[in-house]
């Protein structure tokens, strides 16, 4: 049977680097129009839903082809973490009786993330038994090789004690979240609210492809990304 999943772009009104930063021009098109894009291409993304406090964000949202909802506003803080804007969105569909399989969190601050990304990510998922992914880029192995100060006032390795002292070649590699993508079983993050557990797989993309864009120089670089300049 044929999965039934869904997209959820968090799209708040508020923001500290840029303002009105979800929805900014980004290449004639608002910054969320490309996250909204790219999950109505997916060959495997059942619906795709903005969910905002916002109402001009809504509207340009249905221009672009997403459903909406309007999320209040005790869930568009500062300190509102996505899992909280991802289960209030599954209880109203739920309360619908929509139920979806899966559910993939695309923040609009990714833009270079698109479809194919999208669809390469869920192949890779169904052909393990895990029921998580998350979307990274190689970071260089000589964070392992860091220390960290304990309880007692005393220093440890950040990940063991072996690590600080190895050769830079002998470490495993090391990736870092690039916030482009994150799919979980819906009946998994039920459980527990998290977008992680213990059977989460990885999918990779070049750091350069990895742009979170947080001020106008991640912006402006992006740009240049779409614009073939810097693939």
């Amino acid at each position: 049977m044929e999965e039934k999943i869904l997209a959820i772009i968090p799209a708040r009104a508020g923001s500290k680097g840029i303002k009105d930063k979800n929805i900014i021009n980004l290449n004639s098109k608002p910054l969320i129009a490309w996250s909204i894009e790219a999950s109505t291409k997916s060959k495997f993304i059942t619906k795709t839903i903005v969910s905002s406090d916002a109402d001009n964000i809504l509207d340009i949202a249905k221009q672009y082809g997403a459903s909406t909802i309007r999320r209040p506003d005790n869930l568009a803080l500062d300190s509102t973490p996505s899992e909280d804007v991802i289960k209030h969105t599954i209880d109203l569909l739920e309360n619908e009786n929509e139920i979806y399989d899966y559910l993939i969190l695309l923040q609009p601050t990714s833009p270079i993330r698109d479809q194919n990304d999208i669809d390469k990510a869920f192949s890779n998922l169904f052909k393990t038994d895990a029921n998580a992914l998350i979307s990274v880029y190689k970071e260089d192995s000589k964070i392992l090789k860091t220390f960290k100060e304990n309880k007692n006032g005393y220093i440890e390795g950040i990940s063991n004690n072996d690590f600080p002292f190895m050769p830079r070649q002998s470490l495993p590699p090391v990736y870092m979240s690039n916030g482009a993508i994150y799919i979980i079983k819906v009946s998994e993050f039920s459980k527990t609210k998290k977008l992680f557990t213990d059977k989460t797989i990885f999918y990779e993309m070049s750091k350069r492809r990895s742009i979170d864009i947080d001020s106008l120089s991640d912006l402006n670089e992006a740009k240049k990304q779409l614009d073939g300049e810097n693939i």
